[in-house]
């Protein structure tokens, strides 16, 4: 592989390239553009997902440049204007971003970022905006149905080394704690971000001693105030757990400490935990935790729990880091708008025979609906962008595709979701640290009604569009119909 410099400005879809020098021949360098951002279906066919990603985006807007390396490699491609090359020299991007917090529960069709920019600069960011919305958005969400299963119970993430690459596993890691895990097994992710990391031993570790014993007993004398035990190399409940509580007697007692742990990794885990607690409660160490790991996901540690599994804390790795029942997010970019030159929008849309995938048209915003009294969300409304929701009256919301479908909601707030994080190229975007995200997130979540939180056949929570850009879109479309 040539030794380059990573410039994370190249880190784009070489048609982005190809079109931005497009325009600049064609004298649309300047045009203003409106691109959303959104989603389609849920991941796991989920009630919900969580927004991710933003500050990776703002770090990457805030940096984009070309060097003379990535101007002279692109003129080796023998396909670019000079002149363009040459704009690419003091390339940054000077134009507008709205985008909806992280941590914040979003929905299929929602703007989860809106970008207007001259068309060059928002159709260059598409990638990489979209590459960091959808991974991180993805592994938040699967982390959010793995902390609701666990009912309370601490949840690591350890998947590192079953990521697709460093930074996903970097970037899961922050994802995961955000969306609701308590640690990653991720040391990288603790020192860039402050996601707490932890770990104890590997089989490795026992099979490195002459016994299973002299194993245990080394450790705890290395980590007395942290000493978790693998006890599952050999056998659980004839050796590993039976050695284990010799050496937390031995070791551990004398000094007065009672915290401690040991993990199990395979096997029948509801048996063998409580097994594990019976045998521990016994020999008087009630303050030593059950650790598991093993190949787990929301389903299988709900059930666990059901089984009535003595658990104080589970380990998660591939299905986490990954997102392995559903991987792909799905966030797409799509041109809304364009800005004529006496200022007005002109809405834009896409028309497909597949009816999920025609967009809806025009510069929005969007409001969340909440009762005044439960504070539980009711609806999402998305607007034209100078529309505004009176919350002191009542409002009549309709389902886009079965109008006939109605509901009149009374006593409710209204509160935009999306906030402004660039004006004019300049970020106006207080980023929050990632505890505040992570809070924030639960609040989200805590704020949906259980039917939604549900993980099978969750209730299909109310998006609706406003009157007059529904009609804006129908309208659309029958004019395009006419046209074809």
């Amino acid at each position: 592989m040539k030794d380059i410099k990573r410039n994370l400005t190249m880190l784009c879809d070489f048609y982005e390239l190809t079109m931005s020098n497009g325009y600049y021949v064609n004298g649309m360098k300047d045009k203003i553009v409106y691109f959303d951002v959104f989603y389609r279906d849920n991941p796991d066919h989920g009630g919900f997902a969580i927004a991710a990603g933003l500050e990776q985006i703002v770090e990457y807007i805030r940096d984009l440049h070309f060097t003379e390396e990535d101007i002279e490699f692109l003129r080796s491609k023998q396909c670019f204007g000079e002149d363009f090359l040459q704009e690419l020299r003091n390339f940054r991007f000077t134009g507008d971003i709205w985008a909806i917090p992280e941590g914040t529960v979003v929905f299929p069709g929602e703007p989860l970022m809106t970008v207007r920019a001259p068309v060059i600069e928002a159709q260059f960011i598409e990638t990489y905006v979209l590459m960091m919305i959808n991974h991180q958005s993805l592994i938040a969400t699967k982390a959010a149905r793995l902390t609701r299963a666990a009912k309370g119970r601490a949840i690591s993430e350890f998947g590192s080394r079953r990521a697709q690459g460093a930074d996903a596993a970097i970037l899961g890691a922050r994802a995961a704690y955000l969306g609701g895990c308590n640690s990653t097994a991720c040391t990288i992710s603790d020192e860039a971000f402050g996601v707490p990391s932890g770990g104890t031993m590997a089989h490795s570790w026992v099979q490195m001693f002459d016994s299973e014993y002299e194993a245990f007993r080394a450790y705890c004398e290395v980590y007395p105030n942290s000493a978790t035990l693998l006890i599952d190399t050999y056998n659980v409940l004839e050796s590993g757990l039976p050695n284990a509580i010799k050496v937390f007697k031995e070791i551990l007692l004398p000094k007065g400490i009672t915290k401690c742990a040991v993990r199990i990794d395979s096997g029948d885990v509801t048996y063998l935990s409580k097994k594990i607690r019976k045998r521990l409660d016994e020999e008087g160490l009630t303050d030593c935790k059950i650790v598991v790991s093993n190949s787990l996901d929301e389903y299988i540690i709900r059930e666990l729990i059901r089984q009535g599994a003595e658990i104080d804390s589970f380990g998660v790795g591939e299905r986490l880091i990954t997102a392995k029942s559903d991987p792909v997010f799905g966030g797409v970019y799509k041109l809304c708008a364009v800005e004529r030159e006496d200022g007005t929008i002109q809405p834009k849309i896409k028309i497909s025979e597949n009816v999920g995938k025609i967009t809806t048209p025009h510069f929005k915003k969007i409001y969340r609906l909440r009762g005044r009294e439960t504070g539980k969300a009711e609806a999402d409304l998305i607007c034209v962008y100078d529309e505004m929701v009176d919350d002191t009256q009542p409002i009549e919301l309709f389902d886009p595709e079965h109008t006939w479908k109605r509901k009149v909601l009374e006593n409710f707030t209204a509160t935009e979701l999306q906030v402004p994080v660039f004006k004019a190229g300049e970020l106006v975007y207080q980023l929050p640290s990632l505890e505040e995200i992570r809070k924030h997130c639960a609040e989200e979540i805590e704020g949906m009604w259980d039917e939604v939180r549900r993980f099978t056949n969750p209730h299909n929570y109310y998006v609706d569009l406003s009157e007059r850009l529904w009609k804006i879109k129908h309208d659309m479309i029958a004019e395009y119909r006419k046209r074809k």
